[in-house]
């Protein structure tokens, strides 16, 4: 029940003819107390809901805990998150021996596109590819969580 995942921004978009599924999500914060966020997720026609625990190690591992729910709990839920949804499109891409998650943000966070691998530990290596940018782990600003509340429309600044 421990996570350990590597963010990083999306330089292009040639990572889409690299994909081999690609999934609608929208998701909602029960608590997004940094000590532990509750979400609620519906991607494609599953829902979940998840615990994750504060990062340890620079933000890059993580007690996570997920369950899938059924899809009209998912959606009543949904209506008691806080304010602030997360909506994107996941593409899955294989690299190597491991599998990138692509999220391509819409609504507020129009314009963000970033990449996720999970890790065995926090020293494996792994294949980057071609469209991989900056790394992103160790700022909290990428968390969905922060986005929800602080839409990435509205930064001052930002450089993919």
């Amino acid at each position: 029940m421990v996570e350990i995942e590597r963010k990083f921004l999306v330089k292009s978009d040639d990572f889409k003819e690299q994909a081999f599924t690609q999934n609608r999500i929208a998701q909602g914060y029960l608590s997004s107390a940094p000590e532990r966020t509750v979400r609620v997720r519906i991607k494609g026609e599953r829902g979940f809901i998840t615990i994750k625990g504060i990062g340890q190690h620079g933000g890059m591992t993580r007690f996570e805990w997920e369950n899938e729910i059924p899809i009209g709990e998912a959606q009543e839920l949904l209506k008691l998150c806080e304010k602030g949804k997360i909506e994107k499109t996941r593409f899955e891409i294989k690299s190597g021996k491991h599998t990138f998650e692509v999220d391509e943000f819409y609504g507020e966070n129009e314009g963000l596109v970033m990449a996720e691998i999970e890790l065995e530990s926090e020293t494996e290596s792994f294949e980057k590819p071609d469209w991989l940018g900056e790394e992103v782990t160790n700022d909290e600003r990428y968390y969905n969580a922060y986005l929800s509340k602080n839409p990435f429309k509205y930064w001052e600044k930002y450089e993919l």
